[in-house]
């Protein structure tokens, strides 16, 4: 059983424009209309492997039915949870001129303490205990920054693995809390140990520090076009990316996790499950904004990595 938790889900509205000008009423192309946010991305591209997740959400007003209604017609198993404020909207817009995109993320509805206990209550109801919980995606205003760490907590109760995919200050306490994988990226790994990193060998050891100050049992570092690296207290291991054409690079540290965790879902080894992930990742730009992994692309890359 695998549960997604998103706390600040957001409904992405994308468009292009010949050009951005400032003071000027600019007429945009159709906008299309996508679900959005880090746990919500994470089931759908579970769901796009063949795999099944309880994907649970915040939802609010008018943007909030329509994430739901999205995420239906793709199929993806939900659990909606009611809060006071509207769910967040996001802009992309492309300007055609220069292919430059700009991407305006809003902070979410202010969050007051019924609604962030609400989550925890629903995450407590579930009928069937989780193996893997996937906290990720930011915490809106009004949730305390502790949120994740409390999400932690509860966990334990079940022994599941929790996988924490976010920043700041939240993804501090979390770890503090002890999880079972970190996906963080160079600056977030400086943030989480206070260190300065510059290279490969300073990633291995800021990702040792975490592991053996008992945050985690697994780090998998993005690299971004160079793949992963995983880092565990046994072994490190650099896992390349396939070479792939990129159409968009939105999506794929969600899709990465997705892989992974829907791979140890299905008892793959660790090493294998992160292979399978940076596959998913990198299928993942293959395709345009927001549009995920697709099965086929992900197992055919899978299989041209070396399994040795």
């Amino acid at each position: 059983m695998i549960v997604t938790l998103t706390i600040n889900p957001s409904v992405d509205a994308s468009t292009s424009i010949k050009q951005v000008v400032p003071d000027h009423k600019m007429r945009c192309r159709e906008a299309s209309y996508k679900p959005g946010g880090g746990g919500v991305n994470v089931s759908r591209a579970i769901h796009r492997l063949g795999g099944e997740s309880l994907a649970l959400f915040t939802s609010g007003g008018l943007h909030g039915q329509l994430l739901q209604q999205m995420l239906e017609r793709e199929g993806v198993t939900l659990q909606s949870i009611p809060i006071a404020g509207q769910t967040r909207e996001n802009l992309i817009v492309l300007e055609e001129s220069t292919s430059q995109q700009f991407r305006f993320d809003m902070p979410g509805p202010v969050f007051i303490e019924s609604d962030w206990e609400r989550c925890l209550e629903q995450l407590k109801a579930v009928t069937v205990e989780p193996t893997y919980i996937v906290a990720s995606g930011s915490l809106p205003p009004g949730c305390p920054k502790d949120f994740y760490a409390r999400v932690v907590e509860e966990a334990k109760k079940w022994n599941a693995r929790v996988i924490v995919d976010t920043s700041g200050e939240a993804l501090q306490l979390a770890a503090d809390a002890g999880v079972y994988l970190l996906k963080p990226n160079a600056r977030e790994l400086e943030e989480l140990t206070g260190r300065e990193i510059d290279n490969e060998d300073e990633i291995k050891a800021a990702a040792l520090q975490l592991i053996d100050e008992g945050r985690t049992k697994v780090v998998i570092v993005s690299l971004g076009g160079e793949g992963a690296l995983l880092v565990t207290k046994e072994s490190t291991e650099h896992i390349p990316a396939p070479d792939v054409p990129v159409l968009s690079v939105v999506g794929a540290g969600d899709s990465l996790v997705a892989g992974v965790v829907y791979s140890l879902a299905q008892g793959l080894s660790l090493r294998q499950s992160v292979q399978f992930g940076v596959a998913a990742g990198a299928a993942a730009v293959m395709n345009p904004e927001r549009e995920l992994c697709k099965r086929d692309d992900t197992e055919r890359l899978f299989e041209s990595m070396d399994k040795g």
